[in-house]
């Protein structure tokens, strides 16, 4: 069954995650992706070498791409990226701010010389100017620059969002972005340029602490696996010893949980506990007497509690629960060491039967992509 974006043909010089995770996506629904390479090829090939001697984050974000090595400062290779970009739909690259400018291939020319193409540039913090222009912008660097890890982490010290949050957050930015603009293109026939940066992506997350901020002077407090405003919202632990995740995001589920997970009814309409705010400003004395209940109970016990009172609860699972988790969906692709099974993409179209490329060998297309695009 042929993927949505058939036909597409998207050039990338790209590095790292955020770019890589545009185009992995893009080629997912059927674009022909070509990813430029530099002689020694992506940096994220090497990150580690921990699926079957190959990087993990390489294995997940170039599947179904086609690798080519260039170096741009020589006239033959450039003269061979302007004839591909020629017939291409779709160009992505996350150099440094003014780098593709002054290799003579800036996005506003592009766009100028091939009014259908549709420019993607990615940035750490976008085009404003020094020191920000030229600062290295790594995920961690950015989650702290942001102010991310302000509101992540217990309240004793902040803490890193434990995944490259703010490469995969521009990354989904920049695909509904590349969607959006060729949709736009079918009722224009002119392209796009499209502008994404680490830093404004987590800005964008950060909009309720800082919304919470500039209107009404309050922080926003780091409360590891509780909630900042609702009160019970977290992390509680039973007599065997386990955490459970319980939520409760109504009145009314705080009236089911007293009077049929706690079986202290009284506690709903106590003073201090009765209104939403009134249990966050006493949540020390709610969980008290919370705790006090739940910690004679084994967890078992207490999920069936919560089931029967339609309570929302959840597992505070660690990476190898979610290798078993019944709910993760897996999907399979080749590689140069082998096929490679992990999760699958969040999303999917349900009548799709999708196939997933294989992950490119360094330069792996480079002489057919020479002989294709040659004079």
């Amino acid at each position: 069954m042929p993927g949505a974006l058939d036909g597409l043909l998207v050039i990338t010089l790209e590095q790292a995650v955020a770019a890589p995770f545009l185009s992995c996506r893009l080629a997912d629904a059927g674009a022909r992706v070509v990813k430029i390479e530099r002689a020694e090829g992506d940096f994220a090939r090497y990150y580690d070498s921990n699926v079957m001697g190959q990087s993990a984050y390489f294995v997940w974000l170039n599947r179904g791409k086609e690798s080519i090595v260039l170096d741009i400062k020589q006239a033959d290779d450039a003269a061979l990226l302007h004839r591909m970009l020629a017939k291409a739909d779709v160009w992505i690259q996350n150099l440094a701010p003014g780098a593709m400018e002054r290799a003579g291939f800036g996005s506003a020319d592009l766009r100028h010389r091939h009014p259908r193409l549709i420019t993607v540039d990615i940035s750490g913090y976008g085009e404003v100017g020094p020191p920000y222009d030229s600062m290295k912008a790594y995920d961690l660097l950015v989650q702290a620059e942001s102010g991310i890890a302000s509101v992540t982490g217990s309240a004793v010290e902040p803490g890193r969002i434990g995944i490259s949050a703010t490469d995969i957050g521009t990354g989904m930015f920049a695909h509904a972005a590349v969607l959006q603009a060729l949709y736009g293109r079918e009722q224009t026939g002119k392209g796009a340029g499209i502008k994404a940066s680490l830093f404004a992506s987590m800005a964008d997350w950060m909009a309720a602490p800082l919304l919470y901020h500039e209107y009404a002077g309050r922080g926003w407090p780091r409360m590891a696996l509780s909630h900042p405003t609702l009160v019970p919202y977290g992390a509680y632990a039973t007599g065997d010893g386990k955490l459970t995740l319980v939520a409760c995001q109504s009145q009314r589920e705080w009236v089911r949980f007293c009077e049929h997970v706690l079986l202290r009814p009284e506690l709903a309409e106590a003073p201090g506990m009765a209104a939403p705010a009134e249990r966050a400003a006493n949540r020390a004395r709610v969980d008290a007497a919370i705790n006090g209940v739940l910690g004679t109970l084994s967890q078992a016990a207490l999920r069936e509690r919560l089931r029967k009172a339609d309570i929302a609860f959840g597992g505070v699972n660690g990476v190898p629960e979610l290798s078993e988790h019944p709910a993760l969906r897996r999907i399979t692709y080749a590689t140069p060491a082998g096929p490679v099974t992990l999760s699958a993409p969040g999303a999917y179209t349900v009548d799709d039967d999708p196939h997933y490329g294989a992950v490119p060998a360094l330069d792996q297309h480079g002489p057919a992509l020479r002989k294709e695009f040659g004079e």
